[in-house]
């Protein structure tokens, strides 16, 4: 049977660990987790069933491991550490029979983007990269027409831009908005990616290390490694949509609580074909997914095992393929999150008047 397996692993530890562990999360303390995490085997999480293509009508299985690091964790430890840890949970997804193993959050950032990774195992590895990218450009420029904001005159935004899907999600806007920010920590590496996404359309592209360019942007997309939060209240414009495709998130929580004028979507929620059961709450609706785990899914039911996302290199012509992939068998973006909570069709309408209103109080939160 096609089937295939994708690992996790803890962001929240608290709220991560009660997921599966209820009593264990609730009795230990934070700093406790964490230390204890190191040293747990990879965690069998739960049997996925139901996963049907609209296609072929082809179903398959697959199975959730957790690789118990968190991203601190992931970022301090020694990479070979983190790599051992890593390939023994793709090694418990080979005994389980999975035919391709995805690497979800930090396990397909850590090192080499899962090349070191896929060399270990016997069976193919995917980041799931190239549908995350494909699905945060629908899901921001969705959003966007959602709050009346025209693509084709608007100013998008990257943060985040020289990383692996910022670079890709740069080149796909060059096609779609007129004016393109790319914004990232090192002038030299955001140059270089400057010239690559002028080649892709006729966007007018320009580069900054400074955060506070934001304010010019009415659609951003933020896809940083950063461990903390990176945007702040007084980043965003009145009015502006912000797809946060990074984990941990990278907009900070005051934006939701300051800002009612900004939408904050959480990169797009993915609607998986078929009456899937995840028999897990990873704190999605029924049905729904990340992108990257959706990535997964589409190529067993397709059954192209192969390493189709690795490294750090992502192709536009990788994005188009997974993205054909994808909506052959049923998966579409449908429906947006906001600090992990459904956002409404009501609540993107206060978003708009809030914008359009301009109080003093929002518009005292721009000011950098």
């Amino acid at each position: 049977m096609d089937n295939f397996a994708f690992i996790i692993h803890p962001v929240n530890i608290k709220q991560d660990v009660q997921r599966k562990y209820p009593l264990l999360g609730k009795i230990l303390p934070e700093p406790a987790i964490d230390f204890l995490s190191q040293f747990f085997p990879p965690v069998y999480i739960s049997h996925i069933t139901g996963i049907t293509s609209a296609a072929t009508g082809k179903e398959i299985e697959g199975w959730f491991i957790a690789c118990p690091l968190t991203p601190r964790q992931m970022v301090a430890l020694p990479p070979e550490r983190v790599y051992k840890r890593v390939i023994a949970a793709g090694k418990l997804a080979q005994k389980l029979g999975a035919r391709i193993v995805g690497l979800g959050g930090f396990t397909a950032v850590v090192g080499d983007g899962g090349a070191t990774i896929a060399r270990h195992l016997d069976i193919p590895v995917t980041t799931g990269d190239s549908y995350t990218v494909a699905v945060a450009v629908e899901a921001a420029l969705k959003a966007a027409r959602q709050m009346n904001i025209d693509p084709a005159t608007a100013t998008a935004a990257v943060v985040g831009a020289t990383g692996t899907i910022g670079r890709v999600c740069a080149q796909l806007l060059a096609s779609q908005v007129p004016r393109l920010m790319l914004i990232g920590r090192r002038a030299e590496a955001l140059q270089a990616v400057q010239a690559q996404v002028r080649r892709c359309g006729p966007a007018e592209v320009q580069v900054s290390t400074n955060m506070a360019d934001l304010q010019s942007a009415e659609v951003v997309i933020t896809v940083t490694n950063a461990l903390d939060t990176v945007i702040e209240p007084a980043h965003l414009k009145s009015g502006a949509v912000v797809c946060d495709v990074a984990r941990p998130r990278d907009v900070s929580r005051q934006v939701a609580e300051t800002r009612p004028d900004v939408l904050v979507i959480e990169g797009g929620m993915v609607r998986v074909p078929g009456p899937v059961n995840f028999n897990f709450d990873f704190g999605f609706p029924p049905g729904m997914a990340f992108a990257c785990m959706a990535e997964t899914m589409a190529l067993a039911l397709e059954g192209l095992y192969t390493s189709f996302t690795i490294g750090k290199n992502i192709t536009l012509e990788q994005v188009s393929q997974i993205q054909a992939i994808a909506a052959r068998h049923g998966f579409e973006v449908a429906g947006f999150r906001s600090f992990e909570l459904p956002v409404t069709p009501e609540q993107i309408e206060q978003v708009r008047q809030n914008a359009s209103q301009k109080p003093r109080s929002l518009q005292a939160g721009l000011r950098p």
